[in-house]
């Protein structure tokens, strides 16, 4: 197996500052290439540390990729640290990156300096990485069966140069195959869904490896993979065998999504949906919005909040707030029909709650949402008690109420 390590430069990512979102993303694009990343380290701008980093590296790793720390403040000085450790004996301008970052510049009316100059300088003894996004270029450098490769710390240049960098190393090595698929499940928990597939999974060609990804806000995914040459169809095979067991719960592959399943679904059926939204703050409408093409069958959606929007907007009778309050199946069931009378919709959604942190009863307690499904064929409620942090129970609530409205569509 070809293995790489992952390295971080930043006192901003341990000092929790910002999170290490590259390390995710690279970590997703190097196995799928057939790479495994073997360890993920974060450490500060300090030389002594990135040197410590890179010595364990080496023993360990066939590749070693480092962002962060090539910027031209003086605490960058990750391209200083790589220098020393490679024995190079001067810097040296690279002109075509030189040349770049003057055009950079001039673009956008900015003057240059003497520090932004400064990025085109790079060890002797590196290969560039041209950065067609930014002003810092990447390094390659190798030592004995040993790559490195430094990237900027900045992830949209990051993201633009690893395809490159992979491209450079498929010319190196011979990559091993690899096969990645996953599947999107939701409505079953973890455990639920192991021990429903567990024959299944014991079944399971040796060649392959299986993984649970719970999320609140998509469900419970099941990343299957191969590392045979003909990974693709044995593990289509496999996954085919599972529609029979989970049926509904199932409801793609990623990237799909619930909001881009329910799309898809609304338009093929040629029906339009709106929401009505409480404790969920128009979580919904964004989720369902961020799709592209979503006009096509999104109304709109209305964020009632209070209780005055809820009786004057969307004609909640004030006597059943008074009697029931704002989180009942009563108010529910009326916000989801004034929404599709409101809207002038096929479907909607309506959600009330308490989200939390605070605002829970006895009766009522800080997790429970009710839900409001209206379709052509009439209105229902449910609810839903959610153990989560406020912005746990926003997500998980909005995902049922696009769930719900799947399994309408489906059924």
């Amino acid at each position: 197996m070809y293995t790489a390590e992952i390295i971080t430069v930043g006192d901003e990512i341990l000092i929790g500052q910002i999170v290490d979102t590259n390390s995710a993303w690279m970590a997703n694009e190097l196995n799928l290439a057939g790479i495994k990343v073997s360890k993920i380290t974060s450490v500060s701008d300090s030389a002594e540390a990135i040197r410590t980093a890179l010595s364990e590296a080496e023993k360990n790793a066939d590749t070693v990729f480092i962002t962060g720390g090539l910027g031209p403040t003086n605490d960058d000085i990750t391209k200083k640290v790589l220098a020393g450790y490679f024995g190079s004996t001067r810097m040296v301008v690279h002109e075509p990156s030189l040349k770049f970052i003057e055009t950079f510049f001039a673009k956008r009316g900015i003057s240059i300096n003497q520090l932004n100059k400064q990025q085109a300088e790079v060890p002797d003894c590196c290969t560039v990485i041209p950065n067609n996004y930014g002003t810092a270029p990447g390094m390659w450098f190798e030592k004995g069966k040993t790559v490195f490769v430094a990237m900027p710390g900045v992830p949209s240049e990051m993201m633009k140069m690893l395809p490159d960098v992979l491209t450079l190393l498929k010319q190196k090595t011979v990559l091993p195959d690899i096969f990645h698929k996953t599947l999107m499940t939701y409505g079953i928990s973890e455990s639920e869904l192991a021990l429903k597939i567990e024959n299944w999974e014991n079944s399971l060609p040796k060649e392959t490896a299986l993984a649970y990804l719970p999320n609140i806000e998509t469900g419970v995914k099941l990343r299957l993979s191969s590392y045979a040459p003909d990974g693709k169809a044995i593990v289509e095979e496999q996954f085919d065998k599972l529609f029979p067991v989970l049926g509904k719960h199932i409801y793609g592959y990623e990237p799909d999504t619930l909001e881009s399943v329910l799309g898809e679904l609304l338009r093929k059926k040629g029906a339009t949906v709106a929401t009505a939204e409480s404790c969920t703050g128009g979580r919904i409408a964004h989720r369902i919005t961020s799709v592209p093409g979503s006009s096509a069958y999104f109304k709109g959606g209305i964020v009632a909040y209070s209780n005055e929007i809820k009786v004057n907007i969307l004609g909640v009778n004030p006597a059943i707030l008074e009697k029931y309050g704002a989180v009942s199946s009563e108010v529910a069931f009326q916000m989801a029909e004034g929404a599709l009378g409101t809207l002038n919709a096929d479907y909607a959604v309506s959600t009330t709650g308490i989200a939390g942190p605070t605002g829970g009863t006895i009766n009522k307690p800080v997790g429970l949402c009710w839900f409001g499904i209206a379709t052509p064929e009439g209105t229902k409620t449910f609810a839903r008690n959610f153990i989560n942090d406020r912005q746990g129970n926003i997500a998980a609530a909005s995902s049922v109420a696009l769930n719900s409205l799947r399994l309408k569509l489906i059924s």
